[in-house]
């Protein structure tokens, strides 16, 4: 990684003044000379800026008369002077159509007019080649993280005005004791502190924090129904994510054969993520043999053996950050043993039993009903549960769960546990609607120190999750290009393992 730029800010200077030297005024009168013009024509919209338009209009019309302020959020020190990756804020990105790594620091305020609301995009654009911005700033200059958007160029891009955002306090101190500001708090500190200032000194503050937590529902709820723009985008993140399943199975003779081959699957599928997309939607589980039985088991440091399934759920994010969630448990040699089976196609019944029930007036919780009322009879059949499939899956019951403790489905889509701020009444105990894209995603987990469990079932996890759409004729299965039943697993792996 290249070093910081050498003559930054003093907070940097204090703490490393080891990297430190000063520029010469020779090489300030050098450096911004002789420079091709930057491009006349202007950058083509972004593929989401209609589609955002739209939605800002819906959540304008929830507020009206309120200045609504969505911020991209800051980027986050991973150490020193380095920086994570930068994702903006999801509620941001939904509004803006901005993805990738648009935009750090960035707000959209929407303020409110006559008839409706003027959004605006307030922004650090780039500066000219004479300012020593331009060689001097790690964070902003072109020379550092490459050539950013003029005012003119983002305006194209979002179809959004554009302000710098040094203008940005004196919007929101504009009529703020007769204008109500609602704040997605969470993704910018330092300005949730700077508009929780404003309000106190305008006598404002009361009541402010619960506006904002209504604000934040209404956006997390409006993301509930997708559009038809948000669907295309999650059919061509699922695409991209079975095919990199494709190739991390080919991949499987090579984890195994090097060792810490858990580690190796997950470098197979981001490499795969950052090629056809932006990046993971969420970071990859890669749990082979007993880890399988480990819920959320990212630290992807084991042996990959033959003879061992392994559970796989990884997401490939595409550029405008819709993401893919697909798991499949897969024989690590390309047959299932016969208790890796059994276990298997119990599993399959209950995702096969929750898909059917995926259509508009069943209840988000009929979804998981469904799926655990399988797996308890089949697990009642086994001998395993000490009550009636009926009692366990009652709500006095859940014996099952020693088993199966998570929930079968979550809401998919810019966040990989999608509208998680919504109301239960919206979300868990509300009923799926056309648009709705939703996971299946029911397993067993029988762990190699669960006494009450055969032998030969010890150390087996099974988990398959498939993305469904839901729509007026029924479920639409966006995961449908990865194989589910053993018989299709098997043949489809066979030509991948001998590649």
């Amino acid at each position: 990684m290249g070093s910081m730029a050498e003559d930054e800010v003093p907070q940097e200077t204090t703490k490393l003044p080891n990297r430190q030297s000063p520029f010469s005024d020779a090489f300030r009168e050098f450096i911004v000379g002789d420079w091709a013009p930057y491009p006349a024509d202007l950058p083509e919209p972004l593929p989401a800026t209609g589609p955002a338009a739209r939605r800002r209009r819906t959540i304008g019309e929830m507020f009206p008369g309120e200045r609504l302020v969505l911020p991209a959020g800051e980027l986050k020190t991973r150490n020193n002077d380095n920086d994570y990756r930068f994702r903006p804020h999801s509620a941001f990105a939904h509004l803006s159509g901005l993805g990738t790594d648009r935009e750090p620091n960035a707000v959209l305020v929407l303020e409110p007019t006559d008839d409706g609301h003027q959004a605006t995009l307030y922004f650090k654009p780039r500066a000219p080649r004479t300012d020593e911005e331009f060689y001097a700033s790690a964070r902003y200059g072109e020379m550092w993280v490459g050539q950013r958007e003029s005012l003119d160029e983002m305006a194209a891009m979002t179809g959004l005005a554009c302000a710098p955002i040094d203008q940005l306090p004196d919007a929101l101190a504009k009529n703020a004791g007769s204008t109500r500001i609602r704040l997605v708090r969470e993704a910018d500190t330092a300005l949730t502190a700077q508009v929780d200032a404003l309000r106190t000194q305008v006598g404002a503050e009361q009541d402010a924090t619960e506006g904002d937590d209504e604000f934040e529902v209404a956006l997390s709820e409006l993301r509930l129904v997708k559009d038809d723009f948000e669907i295309e985008q999650m059919q061509q993140a699922c695409d991209k994510t079975c095919a990199a399943f494709g190739e991390v199975v080919r991949s499987f003779p090579e984890a195994v054969a090097k060792g810490r081959g858990e580690r190796w699957v997950e470098g197979v599928f981001g490499l795969y993520a950052r090629h056809e997309g932006n990046a993971l939607g969420y970071d990859t589980i890669a749990a082979a043999g007993d880890h399988a039985c480990t819920l959320h088991w990212i630290r992807n440091d084991g042996e990959v053996r033959d003879g061992d399934l392994i559970l796989v759920d990884a997401g490939i994010e595409v550029d405008t950050l819709y993401t893919a969630d697909i798991t499949r448990t897969l024989p690590v040699n390309g047959r299932f043993t016969d208790p890796q089976r059994r276990v298997y196609e119990a599993v399959l019944a209950a995702a096969d039993a929750a898909i059917a029930v995926c259509r508009p007036g069943t209840t988000f919780r009929d979804v998981h009903q469904a799926a655990v009322t399988v797996l308890a009879q089949h697990l009642y059949d086994w001998g395993l549960l000490p009550v009636t499939p009926e009692e366990s899956v009652s709500e006095e019951g859940g014996q099952h769960r020693r088993w199966m403790v998570h929930g079968t489905s979550h809401h998919l889509g810019i966040d990989v546990h999608d509208c998680a701020r919504a109301r239960a009444e919206q979300y868990r105990l509300g009923e799926l609607r056309p648009g709705m894209v939703i996971t299946v995603e029911p397993g067993l987990y029988f762990k190699s120190t669960d006494l009450l469990v055969p032998d030969e079932l010890r150390g087996i996890g099974v988990r398959i999750e498939d993305d469904i759409l839901v729509t007026e004729d029924g479920p639409r299965v966006l995961s449908d290009k990865l194989p589910r039943r053993p018989d299709d697993v098997e043949a489809w792996m066979a030509p991948l393992l001998e590649g």
